[in-house]
């Protein structure tokens, strides 16, 4: 994490100072589950990747799709489960946060809670509008109304400090044929510590919700 950005690198504490609103657009055509992350710029900000054919859920976070700068580590604490807990490391294997699945709650209300790095929850992700994910996933099974599903059927996921009425984020599914946008605004002030673990614990959302539907 030494090399400068005349190298072409982002480095750690730059990925903390993001230019708001956030665009993650996955990949089509791909084995992975695997998205680019760009500011308000259009600048690529990240490339975030899932190990494919692991029990459990790894995830790497590059600074770009060239993948020669692994900036995070996120690893689930078990195999696939709707109880899991998702560390995040950076490069030096420091714990920044983690991220959990609130088990049955997140059936068909997604609820998710994220933890600083001494383990004290700092925010709430909730859907706010489930009935709109069920409808995608439903209809997106359909032969040509799939195609048209994801422009009117489009998730939303509100992130809140930990007393559950201030509001610091919201992220949104965009209208597309195949549901490969999501654009994340920040709401209220963030220090950037807190700016961090937010955003990788909704890559890490994006990652699990978008499967999904």
């Amino acid at each position: 994490m030494e090399e400068t950005l005349d190298q072409g690198i982002i480095s750690q504490e730059e990925t903390k100072n993001f230019a708001y609103p956030l665009e993650f657009e996955f990949k089509i055509g791909t084995l992975a589950n695997d998205f680019v992350a760009k500011d308000s710029s259009g600048t690529i900000i990240a490339y975030v990747r899932q190990k494919m054919f692991k029990l459990k859920e790894a995830i790497q976070v590059f600074s770009d799709e060239s993948r020669n700068t692994v900036l995070y580590t996120i690893n689930a604490d078990r195999v696939i489960d709707f109880n899991a807990n998702y560390a995040f490391t950076d490069a030096s294997g420091e714990l920044v946060g983690r991220v959990g699945r609130r088990g049955a709650r997140s059936i068909f209300n997604a609820h998710y809670e994220v933890f600083n790095a001494n383990g004290n929850l700092e925010f709430i992700i909730r859907e706010e509008n489930p009935w709109a994910k069920f409808f995608d996933a439903l209809l997106g099974e359909l032969p040509l109304v799939g195609l048209f599903s994801g422009y009117f059927l489009n998730p939303r996921y509100i992130v809140k400090r930990m007393d559950g009425t201030t509001e610091v984020a919201r992220l949104s599914k965009e209208a597309s044929f195949w549901g490969r946008r999501f654009t994340l605004v920040k709401l209220g002030e963030l220090s950037k510590d807190q700016g961090e673990r937010l955003v990788l614990s909704v890559m890490m959302m994006s990652l699990l919700e978008r499967r999904r539907g």
